[in-house]
């Protein structure tokens, strides 16, 4: 059994992304094996039959195989001592969460892959807009009046949100651009930039293990 947290992950997938970010953030050390999508190792598939990532089998054996759990244990596991997680609780935060994983994340892949869903030129244009309306205007609305999700500090739902908005707003870089959302584009640059989001960013070689330290 690994002496460290083993994360089955790929690089570009944003559940994985909220994965690595928490981890660092909250100061665990962990081994991060790059998937290749088109050939799932034997013993990723083993612990975990769904096949997709991010799957995280801590070494006591325990495998743990939705990203939010995965947050949830890293900054718990942690103590938590700058309430990251606990920031995050609130309805707010949470409806938010709810709101990226479920409508917002439909509209996404439908704006991003309309070849895939068969989706005319015109429902394109409708699921990029149901995808404004579902989570950046709320987004907009909360972040105007804080920097970040956390208030004056970020929390775990900035975390899990963002990777899932840069997704978003790399599909028309010139059409999020020009959305009237001005506090969310610049919470959303702010991350882009954000040192922790370079870390959970660096390459491995596909099928390749490497050692990732938290930032603590």
């Amino acid at each position: 059994m690994n002496p460290t947290p083993l994360l089955y992950t790929y690089r570009r997938c944003p559940y994985a992304m909220r994965a690595r970010m928490a981890l660092l953030q909250a100061g665990v050390a962990f081994d991060a094996f790059e998937i290749v999508l088109r050939d799932k190792p034997a013993p990723m598939l083993a612990i975990s039959p769904k096949g997709t990532v991010p799957v995280l089998q801590l070494p006591n054996g325990q495998v743990l195989e939705q990203s939010l759990d995965i947050v949830r244990w890293a900054f718990l596991a942690t103590g938590d001592a700058e309430g990251w997680w606990a920031r995050a609780q609130t309805d707010d935060n949470q409806a938010l969460i709810a709101a990226c994983d479920g409508p917002f994340k439909h509209h996404l892949d439908r704006t991003k892959y309309p070849e895939r869903f068969g989706e005319s030129a015109e429902h394109t244009a409708f699921h990029r807009e149901q995808a404004v309306a579902v989570l950046l205007n709320p987004l907009q609305a909360r972040l105007q009046h804080n920097g970040q999700l956390g208030g004056q500090h970020p929390c775990a739902a900035d975390i899990a949100i963002f990777p899932f908005v840069r997704q978003f707003a790399a599909v028309d870089v010139g059409w999020f651009g020009g959305l009237p959302l001005p506090a969310l584009q610049a919470w959303l640059a702010g991350w882009m930039g954000n040192a922790l989001f370079e870390r959970a960013m660096v390459k491995l070689r596909a099928g390749e293990t490497g050692l990732f330290l938290g930032v603590r």
